[in-house]
């Protein structure tokens, strides 16, 4: 089996390539929601060239107008390819105990199931993306909930639009805590505030949960980051969604 998984978010989308269990490449390019099923067509064409023949797809996506051209490419492209969805109907394994299970990111119930998987229950996800997500899984592999802030780039863009004499920055970690110049200063805001957002939350999350959880995971883009500057993450997997839109293709197969 030569399984593509595609995870669409809102900034960028992600494609791996399994060879049965194994991860063997993967690429991470733009979201454009003005992309039609031609054109998306074409550069998978491209990513996928000299790559072996793909026999299954699994697919999950926050974004809805990529999510209809998405559709359309497949039907006209890989009509033939065995192909999975995640959306309503499709089976995770993963009860979704909130309020309103359908408002839920298909992307953070992939999390919940490879989190659960991987490292039991329970724990939680701390994805860095457009959004930081704090997705929390109980000890039987249920979704609980959880948290959603700006995410960091998303959050220094609005500061630099907002303000006259601030601007983008490069995210890497400055000298000092205590920043001797703008840029400093803001990478000092954006990463140690972050990761202690993060610290703050997690440790709320733990308290709520009776004390103690199996693992917190970090995952998305802009993870290797903060990672380093948390006290509260106890696990880096980059491609947990990847992984779970393996786990719930085989479910489905």
């Amino acid at each position: 089996m030569v399984l593509l998984a595609i995870d669409i978010g809102n900034t960028n989308t992600v494609l791996g390539l399994f060879l049965e269990d194994n991860l063997i490449n993967s690429w991470r390019i733009k979201t454009d929601a003005r992309q039609t099923a031609d054109e998306l067509e074409l550069i998978y064409r491209g990513l996928l060239h000299g790559a072996p023949e793909v026999t299954g797809i699994a697919l999950c996506s926050t974004v809805p107008s990529v999510l209809h051209e998405m559709r359309d490419m497949l039907e006209r492209y890989y009509h033939d390819v065995p192909r999975v969805i995640v959306e309503p109907g499709i089976k995770t394994g993963v009860p979704i105990l909130t309020d309103n299970p359908k408002e839920v990111g298909t992307d953070r119930i992939v999390n919940s199931l490879a989190a659960f998987t991987l490292y039991g229950g329970p724990s939680i996800v701390v994805d860095f993306g457009t959004s930081t997500n704090l997705d929390v899984v109980s000890d039987k592999g249920e979704f609980l909930g959880g948290a959603l802030a700006p995410g960091i780039e998303i959050s220094l863009d609005a500061l630099a639009n907002r303000a006259a004499q601030l601007r983008k920055i490069e995210l890497v970690v400055p000298r000092n805590v205590i920043g001797k110049n703008t840029v400093e200063a803001l990478q000092s805001g954006a990463i140690y505030g972050f990761a202690g957002q993060v610290d703050g939350l997690v440790d709320r999350i733990v308290e709520e949960l009776g004390g103690s959880v199996t693992a917190v995971i970090a995952t998305g883009g802009l993870a290797s980051i903060v990672l380093p500057e948390s006290e509260t993450i106890t696990h880096h997997e980059p491609n947990l969604t990847l992984i779970g839109l393996r786990m719930v293709f085989e479910r489905n197969r």
